[in-house]
């Protein structure tokens, strides 16, 4: 998807927050509790003062305070997410929103770490860091999470579905999102939908599963447990799962992947079958990283700004590192806006013949 340009823009100049509002049609102080993620903002508004944001490409300014604790300031950031394609997007926020404020930021991988490892490297990370970034799956995981907050340590979480109140998170609807992208495969007339679930220690997979059923429910569609399998938002995964749905006797005309690395697995088993996407089967995928065009056809995905979340965690962080000890930390909900990608990889399902949606 093509990344906003601040067009017709004298080099050099930093777009003000005047200018967010004036285009959203919004107050400075609408944009302010936006961005702040601060609540009693209307979905509408959030998103049309969100698209004016990506538009200008507008970076909200730190405090004087949050400039100063920057110079100092080391932030982690914390992963063990198998998708190389979402941790690339992830990286490019995160480096990107600390270039602007000059901290420290520091990348750990702790993938092969055991439950006791985990707290044990909080524990040790608590002592040489002013704040956290938690990714998925780390985002959800009360051992690490508790060992932080019980140090101290401010947290902010991405893309996690969990709520706590002594973390901020940065998240987009997940149960929305899912619900949407189903809906464009039932508008184009499949009514046997298979879908490949993401990883089950994750909310954010309960939730776009669950927008999944919502859609098929107000379609009036009976949702069929045989055409739904478990993934691990892997590409391995995803294979195993597409080739069980497809070896089915009425197999789907269309497939709903929680992510686009196990879509284009999907992708990958139907091409192996013979089968033609999206003349036989239709795919849709879930983040719109690069995954989702580096295949072919092209998927239809949901496009989460998954670096434009890394870089609003890091300004989060930011505000909180440079409060003074007798101010009260801010925990804030921000909820992003999210976008449907129409490709090339969702029709209309064949009348009749080898792959029919009502057969």
């Amino acid at each position: 998807m093509a990344t906003a340009k601040k067009s017709g823009r004298r080099k050099g100049r930093a777009t003000t927050i005047d200018e967010v509002a004036t285009l959203a049609n919004v107050s400075p102080m609408t944009v302010s509790r936006v961005i702040n993620g601060n609540g009693n903002v209307r979905d509408t508004t959030r998103e049309r003062v969100m698209q004016a944001v990506e538009k200008l490409g507008y970076t909200p300014n730190l405090a004087a305070s949050s400039l100063a604790a920057a110079k100092t300031a080391r932030i982690a950031l914390i992963y063990t997410n198998p998708s190389a394609a979402y941790l690339r997007e992830l990286l490019v926020g995160a480096l990107r929103g600390t270039a602007q404020t000059a901290v420290q930021l520091v990348i750990e991988a702790w993938d092969d770490l055991s439950a006791e490892g985990k707290r044990s490297s909080a524990r040790t990370l608590a002592k040489s860091v002013a704040g956290v970034i938690l990714p998925p799956p780390l985002c959800e995981s009360k051992t690490v999470v508790t060992e932080l907050v019980n140090a101290g340590i401010p947290v902010v979480s991405i893309a996690s579905g969990w709520s706590s109140e002594a973390i901020s998170r940065v998240r987009i609807d997940d149960f929305r999102a899912g619900k949407e992208i189903t809906e464009q495969l039932i508008a184009q007339g499949h009514t046997r939908i298979g879908h490949i679930k993401g990883h089950p220690n994750l909310s954010a997979s309960a939730r776009r599963f669950e927008g999944f059923q919502a859609a098929l429910d107000e379609a009036g569609l009976k949702l069929d447990k045989t055409l739904v399998q478990q993934g691990y938002f892997t590409y391995r995964s995803g294979l195993e799962a597409a080739e069980k749905l497809l070896a089915r006797k009425r197999p789907p005309s269309a497939i709903f992947a929680a992510n686009d690395d196990m879509a284009a697995a999907v992708v990958s088993v139907a091409h192996r079958q013979g089968l033609d996407v999206p003349g036989d089967l239709s795919v849709v995928g879930f983040d719109d990283t690069s995954a989702a065009t580096t295949v072919w056809p092209e998927l239809t995905t949901v496009h989460q700004p998954i670096a434009s979340m890394a870089e609003s965690a890091i300004d989060i962080l930011m505000r909180n590192i440079g409060r003074k000890d007798n101010e009260v930390r801010t925990v804030v909900d921000h909820v992003v806006g999210h976008t449907l990608v129409k490709r090339d990889s969702v029709a209309k399902p064949r009348a009749a013949g080898k792959r029919s949606a009502d057969d």
